[in-house]
């Protein structure tokens, strides 16, 4: 399926570029030497913030932001064993997400789903933790969006941190919305 779209993009491209009178050539490699330029002034950026995470980890500052999460992350998520390692995974994902690291939360989420799936019964399909996990994972509450920030920054923004409140407001009401609805979902549908 997403062959057949990437291909759409790019047959779309070409009309347009025959109906534009655009140079197809020129603007695609304008566009790939913009990309490496911008991979390689986020990198410092994303070695700081990872870097910064690695150093909370090892003084355990992860672990106790991570107990402070887990009384909430009991009632998302009833199904999951009381001392279960999957608790641990999930709140270090929130924590990174809320931080705007999300290529280091990736790695916790990926070992959150397979603690989850062992405990799945059904292994074929989806449990109500591996949805609720996705939709948090998804729709994650954003304290600090670096990502965004670093951007702002390359692209010389005169006030790069203004958008931190609004990024908040969206990422928690979305988180909201979306758990609200997981839980309608089961409430409703699943019965």
């Amino acid at each position: 399926m997403i062959n057949y779209l990437f291909a759409s993009f790019f047959i779309i491209g070409i009309i347009y570029s025959f109906i534009t009178g655009t140079n197809i050539s020129n603007e695609m490699l304008s566009a790939t030497s913009k990309s490496i330029e911008l991979i390689f002034s986020i990198i410092p950026i994303m070695c700081l913030w990872l870097g910064i995470v690695s150093i909370a980890k090892k003084s355990s500052l992860l672990d106790k932001l991570s107990k402070l999460l887990t009384p909430i992350l009991k009632i998302l998520f009833p199904e999951i064993p009381k001392d279960n390692q999957a608790f641990s995974y999930i709140s270090i994902n929130i924590i990174m997400n809320m931080l705007g690291v999300g290529n280091a939360a990736t790695p916790f989420g990926l070992k959150a789903m397979k603690e989850l799936q062992l405990l799945n019964k059904q292994k074929d399909t989806a449990s109500r933790s591996m949805i609720t996990f996705i939709v948090l994972n998804t729709a994650a509450v954003t304290i600090i969006p670096t990502t965004i920030i670093s951007l702002r920054i390359l692209n010389k923004s005169i006030t790069p941190m203004e958008i931190v409140p609004y990024i908040i407001i969206t990422s928690t009401l979305s988180c909201i919305v979306g758990l609200i609805l997981d839980r309608l979902y089961y409430l409703v549908i699943r019965k």
